[in-house]
């Protein structure tokens, strides 16, 4: 099996047709049907209906059950020579794939995995556009952390959450703003960027570059002011992204945690305990702000789903509270930041309500604190003691 050739490694017409070739396969009337349907995911399980999930729900296509040899059939063409490495000894595998849809070429980010002694596959489509912040329905307090020219930002949350096109959102938003050199690296790609004020450098994971560690190796060579370097799985890659967030740069990386306050402690677990207090120092003078987001499903027409934010910005008083090991105040210090860009998920709910974007008992539903959102709801602002 040949591995996937990049435009630059060969000429233009042999690209051309490997592209072709790559668009023909069977799996492809699948993604072509997910984008169709507007849907987010493609879930595929031998012995079930190809499943699409639209607007948050799970939907099984209309059409007979996915059996072990179609299976392989559909998948296997999908991999490259070193996906099929990692899908061998690991069981599983994560790459992107791009499939022709009407003229327009649309990025999937796909999951090849093992599971009962049965292949089973989940992509996420990846808008092949860029939607700004107020398309997001984000905060106008996100463009705050756009601006720096120093430091970490993280956008937690679980996967699904939609950390990946807020993070590129908020890179689109200094591409059109401002002269610098973006540089990413993923596994895999997902959103490609169209250069706008900035020049914009990405490379893939296994594609452009052998591994991460040798790519952040040459990223310090490249001279860039923003650099994107994906989800923060390890001690490794947090301390590479830590040093580069220290020596001048502006990084933006995702981690695995239900809140903004949780994802100290989510840092801290990679690493031994004897480590902690430096880390801590490390995060206080170098973290710019940790966005925390969950998606839920929006009543207003035209509109699937949007996010409710959580913010906390490094303020004097957060910097303070992570020094001293004051984690559990956290919360305390988002909920009255909002000078400081901050808000916590009571009042990014209370929000969404308020302009109709989410009814009251999905709100309720999700809201960390029922009673402090009925509260908020009824115009009480808990956090001052008075009315909104």
């Amino acid at each position: 099996m040949s591995k996937s050739p990049s435009k630059s490694s060969i000429n233009e017409s042999d690209y051309d047709s490997f592209v072709a070739r790559h668009q023909e396969l069977e799996v492809n009337k699948l993604f072509r049907a997910c984008v169709k349907l507007e849907a987010s995911d493609l879930h595929l399980k031998v012995g079930r209906p190809p499943m699409v999930r639209v607007d948050g729900s799970l939907r099984p296509m209309n059409r007979e059950p996915v059996d072990d040899e179609e299976m392989v059939r559909l998948c296997f063409p999908l991999m490259n020579e070193r996906s099929r490495k990692i899908f061998d000894h690991d069981g599983g595998a994560d790459f992107a794939h791009m499939c022709d849809v009407d003229g327009t070429n649309w990025r999937f980010r796909v999951n090849l995995m093992q599971q009962l002694g049965h292949i089973g596959m989940v992509a996420r489509r990846v808008n092949s556009w860029i939607p700004d912040f107020e398309g997001l329905n984000l905060p106008p307090s996100m463009e705050r952390l756009c601006t720096y020219d120093q430091g970490m930002i993280l956008l937690a949350g679980v996967t699904g959450s939609g950390k990946s096109t807020t993070i590129a959102s908020m890179l689109n938003w200094i591409n059109a703003r401002y002269r610098k050199h973006i540089l990413t690296l993923e596994d895999p790609i997902e959103f490609v960027f169209t250069e706008d004020k900035c020049l914009i450098n990405q490379r893939e994971i296994g594609l452009d570059v052998v591994d991460f560690e040798i790519g952040m190796k040459h990223a310090v060579r490249e001279d860039p002011d923003v650099m994107l370097v994906g989800e923060m799985r390890d001690k490794e890659t947090f301390m590479t992204a830590i040093h580069a967030a220290e020596t001048g740069h502006l990084v933006f990386g995702t981690i695995h945690a239900s809140t903004a306050s949780s994802t100290i402690g989510r840092i801290l677990d990679l690493f031994p305990q004897d480590m902690h207090s430096a880390l801590r120092s490390a995060i206080a003078m170098n973290m710019r702000g940790i966005v925390a987001q969950k998606l839920l499903k929006s009543i207003k027409p035209g509109v699937g789903r949007v996010p409710t934010v959580e913010i906390m910005t490094f303020s004097p008083t957060v910097r303070k509270l992570v020094l001293e090991e004051e984690d559990h105040r956290l919360n305390g210090a988002i909920r009255v930041g909002k000078e400081d860009g901050m808000q916590n998920f009571t009042q990014s709910l209370k929000k969404l309500v308020d302009d109709q974007l989410i009814d009251r008992e999905v709100a309720l539903e999700v809201a960390p604190n029922r009673e402090e959102l009925k509260m908020a709801l009824k115009g009480i602002d808990v956090s001052q003691g008075g009315m909104i």
